[in-house]
């Protein structure tokens, strides 16, 4: 997995495999997943500071995950 953030863009995002993308779907208008013929392999969120996606709460997530 990789994360990146492009602070100028305001544009998070998540990497889950490196399998080719073969459809991409717009869940609304600032988040797309790409999917690969595994299931997902992207996601990008824009505005993601702006609606409060990043910074990344790891510790919030894995907590909720337990």
């Amino acid at each position: 997995m990789k994360i990146i953030y492009y602070e100028e863009d305001d544009i998070l995002f998540v990497e889950m495999s490196k399998g080719p993308i073969v459809r991409d779907e717009s869940v609304s208008w600032n988040v797309n997943i790409g999917y690969t013929t595994e299931g997902i392999g992207e996601i990008t969120i824009l505005d993601a500071r702006q609606i409060g996606m990043y910074p990344l709460q790891i510790e919030r997530v894995v907590s909720e995950a337990a």
